[in-house]
């Protein structure tokens, strides 16, 4: 069944590039190109702009900054107390904390 197919698309790519010819440009598509409108909407980058930083501001005003580093302190110590110290490798904790911070921003992002 594929062979007749296969069979049959090289039969009319065979049939199109023997009839192939370009058509002149002429600076067309240069032109088009010139007259379509811009694509920045500058409202809607303000606005976002505007509301990451209310968002910010909105986050340290309720305290979530000592929220994120009491909840910080607790893991660390949680993982002090498990004697877990001498099995973690700092490096790979910075890896995983890098991705983490990667993976939250690409989330903040794909809101906007």
């Amino acid at each position: 069944m594929t062979d007749n197919n296969d069979y049959k698309d090289k039969l009319l790519e065979d049939f199109f590039a023997a009839r192939r010819h370009e058509v002149a440009d002429n600076g067309f598509t240069r032109r088009v190109m010139r007259r379509l409108p811009q694509r920045h909407n500058r409202l809607a980058q303000v606005w976002n702009t505007l509301c990451i930083l209310l968002a910010a501001a909105l986050f340290v005003a309720v305290g979530g900054v000592q929220v994120v580093w009491a909840t910080l302190q607790e893991a660390f110590i949680g993982l002090v107390e498990q004697g877990a110290t001498a099995d973690v490798d700092p490096r790979s904790l910075l890896i995983a904390g890098g991705v983490l911070l990667f993976l939250g921003y690409r989330k903040i992002a794909s809101l906007a």
